[in-house]
């Protein structure tokens, strides 16, 4: 088993949309599990769905009562609306099998539970296609891999705050973001490269590399 939920990047232009919400996930109806919304701690509701996947461990084998870290993909299909998918569950501990006293068990899922970036934490990796710095707003373009069938889904794009100077536009980055409520914020930017263009070479600046990390303004 992995110890994260989120994996480690394998290629430089390796775009991607991931990451983690602790919450409790109530469905529209006993009819209707793979929609609802996901409550977190402040009592924020996100719309979320369920993927297939996930609905028979979600029936046999979770307390849908209690809050869990779900492993989610965002979309935003409205403005200051932010929209999950649940693809997995972050819970090491319910594979503990370990004879110990309750609150050795209780200790042991606390530290097994819990990731070193902490709870809401994005990882956002695809192309720049806007940025108001003055407005704190940007736009970063995701493209999916193909599926097994050979069907291509659709590029999305994710709305977030931060600051990301013009000069950015059009680079392939890397973004760390936490939620907060509604919104994805950008705490650490990494530019990879400019795009290539259909010609295949890449605009006007370095090609190798990028940049280093830095906070973002939020």
């Amino acid at each position: 088993m992995r110890d994260h939920p989120i994996s480690p990047v394998t290629e430089p232009l390796q775009y991607r949309a991931i990451g983690v919400v602790r919450g409790i996930y109530r469905p529209e109806s006993e009819d209707q599990l793979t929609r609802g919304v996901l409550i977190d701690s402040d009592g924020n509701e996100l719309e979320t769905v369920v993927l297939g996947r996930m609905l028979t461990l979600m029936r046999r084998h979770l307390d849908m009562t209690t809050p869990h870290l779900w492993v989610v993909y965002p979309r935003c299909r409205e403005s200051e609306q932010l929209h999950l998918q649940i693809a997995g569950i972050w819970e090491p501990s319910t594979l503990a099998t370990a004879e110990t006293s309750d609150a050795e068990a209780s200790e042991a899922q606390d530290a097994l539970d819990q990731l070193p970036e902490g709870d809401d934490f994005f990882s956002i990796r695809g192309e720049l296609i806007f940025t108001k710095p003055e407005a704190n707003e940007l736009v970063v373009k995701v493209r999916q891999l193909p599926r097994a069938d050979g069907f291509r889904p659709l590029p999305f794009k994710v709305q977030l705050t931060g600051e990301l100077p013009l000069e950015h536009l059009r680079h392939f980055v890397s973004l760390d973001v936490r939620r907060q409520g509604q919104l994805l914020a950008v705490e650490a930017v990494e530019v990879i490269a400019p795009m290539p263009t259909r010609g295949g070479k890449g605009r006007e600046g370095s090609r190798k590399g990028g940049a280093r990390s830095r906070p973002a303004k939020t």
